[in-house]
């Protein structure tokens, strides 16, 4: 019983005697928050909680995660690389932007691939964001409704927080955001601007995802161009060998390099 009432008495002191959400794993509807319920409209009349979330649970690579198993990892593990699972470290906002992308009343199950995925769905969904920023506009918007957008993203969160929708309609504007930067589609200067504050909303505020450090968004480019200054001199040496070589293994490190008239730049994927 005091399990309980310690809950109830925490909340009441620190929230009031009602407050909007309470989350928690599914394990716990019955009897702790059941218990919640009932000890706060037997004290205050009023029942405390307004909306449960109630999150289920998370496997790995198919199977319950179990101490005694083995089958179980740290989160911290996840970002610093340190365990036996995973092949890489991965960035909290990756790691965070997988999670999201299984409904939280929904068991997710993480694995290597699943994170792999994640992180080059991260990572195109934050080069549409910086190539956003410098999109010419136009006239008009041509090949994508930016009001009807946003208001299928705020009815996805309506939704009992449905992240998963949310961010497949993230992705409508990410392939428009491309379509933009191939001439192959306009937005105006209003939708424009609708555009970048609504993606900065959601998935900065509301996603709670971050961007890679300007910082280290530098020292990227600084590494890229020596890459770039040495595959040039491979060229003009005529090694051909050498320059596909840092070209295709950069590829395969999912940094694309693109010849163009003004010189070569790079893309991440």
């Amino acid at each position: 019983p005091g399990w309980h009432l310690e809950c109830t008495a925490m909340s009441t002191k620190y929230l009031g005697e009602q407050f909007d959400i309470h989350g928690g794993g599914m394990d716990l509807k019955f009897p702790h928050h059941e218990c919640e319920v009932a000890q706060g409209k037997a004290c205050n009349e009023v029942s405390p909680v307004k909306y449960w979330m109630h999150a289920n649970m998370l496997t790995m690579n198919g199977q319950r995660m179990s101490k005694s198993t083995g089958n179980y990892i740290l989160p911290m593990q996840l970002v610093t690389g340190e365990n036996d699972f995973f092949h890489k470290a991965y960035a909290p906002s990756v790691v965070r932007f997988n999670f999201m992308q299984a409904h939280y009343r929904s068991v997710l199950d993480i694995s290597d691939e699943a994170m792999q995925a994640s992180e080059k769905g991260f990572n195109r969904l934050m080069q549409a964001m910086q190539i956003l920023e410098n999109i010419q506009t136009s006239d008009k918007t041509d090949g994508f409704d930016v009001a009807a957008w946003k208001d299928k993203c705020y009815a996805a969160l309506k939704d009992d927080f449905n992240s998963p929708i949310l961010i497949a309609h993230l992705f409508e504007a990410v392939n428009f955001i491309f379509k933009l930067n191939e001439k192959t589609a306009s937005v105006s200067s209003e939708d424009h601007a609708l555009l970048q504050d609504t993606l900065r909303g959601l998935v900065f505020d509301v996603l709670g995802l971050k961007a890679v450090q300007q910082q280290d968004a530098g020292k990227l480019d600084q590494a890229m161009q020596v890459l770039i200054d040495l595959r040039n001199q491979a060229r003009k040496a005529k090694n051909f060998d050498l320059s596909d070589e840092i070209r295709d293994r950069l590829l395969a490190e999912g940094i694309e390099l693109k010849d163009g008239r003004e010189g070569t730049t790079y893309s991440v994927s």
